[in-house]
């Protein structure tokens, strides 16, 4: 089968297109709908038809719609298309609920949440776990939740265990959520301890203050949990996932 570039460019002979052509209909398109990433210039769809380079949904998008291909058209220009799709490996709907036994799903899970994590109880403090190199991506790390820190109380429990992503250090503003669930909650680490919460920045960037959930039996007020940004505090990340255990 022929790569993905040898077929848009067979598209494009089929219409009496040049390459100029198409930037200036990509350019046009790009300013009706008015997102410059469907913008194509003519160099750039030179070296996609040569080298078979991939693409991104936005350009294929722009390119179905000026070559006229229909859906069928455009799923044929993905690699690796069979017309027997029973020979796909059976993955579980994302919709659907289901035991982690065995299989692909129980093997990535067991990657970020092995079991020797869930033995014995939680420390008293919260706490970031050892890097795991060549286990997860180099970009994340795991911590858990102790006893004393009840800032997340009841969203996360103690014990619970945390998945943070030591590339999102950035403290969101008011404006980047919407509500709770959909709020970033920070990995820290202080001079004296780590926490695990919600964070605020004052008017001037200067202070960072830790923010309990509104049903934490943590208090706002509490001055203990005010730092200078970046001197007295350091984000370690973002939790992206949390596994909650009720500790008897």
């Amino acid at each position: 089968m022929d790569g993905i570039g040898t077929q848009l460019r067979a598209a494009r002979l089929r219409l009496g297109l040049t390459l100029r052509e198409v930037e200036d209909r990509t350019s046009q398109l790009a300013q009706q709908w008015g997102n410059s990433a469907y913008r194509i210039s003519a160099s750039w769809l030179d070296r996609v038809e040569r080298e078979n380079r991939g693409l991104s949904a936005t350009k294929l998008i722009v390119l179905a719609f000026i070559y006229n291909l229909t859906m069928e058209q455009m799923l044929a220009l993905c690699p690796g298309v069979s017309e027997s799709p029973g020979q796909l490996e059976l993955v579980s709907s994302p919709n659907s609920t289901l035991l982690l036994s065995e299989g692909p799903l129980a093997d990535h899970a067991r990657l970020w949440l092995p079991d020797s994590l869930l033995t014995g109880p939680p420390p008293e403090d919260t706490t970031l776990f050892r890097s795991d190199q060549g286990v997860l991506p180099v970009h994340y790390r795991r911590g858990i939740i102790g006893r004393r820190d009840r800032t997340m109380e009841p969203m996360i429990l103690a014990g619970s265990i945390v998945l943070i992503d030591t590339r999102k250090r950035a403290i969101a503003k008011r404006k980047d959520w919407v509500n709770e669930f959909d709020r970033p909650i920070y990995f820290l680490l202080t001079r004296s301890a780590y926490f695990c919460g919600f964070c605020e920045l004052d008017k001037n960037g200067e202070y960072l203050k830790l923010v309990p959930h509104a049903l934490s039996p943590q208090t706002e007020d509490d001055e203990q949990r005010r730092w200078q940004y970046r001197k007295q505090v350091e984000v370690v990340g973002t939790v992206d996932a949390v596994f909650t255990r009720r500790i008897a």
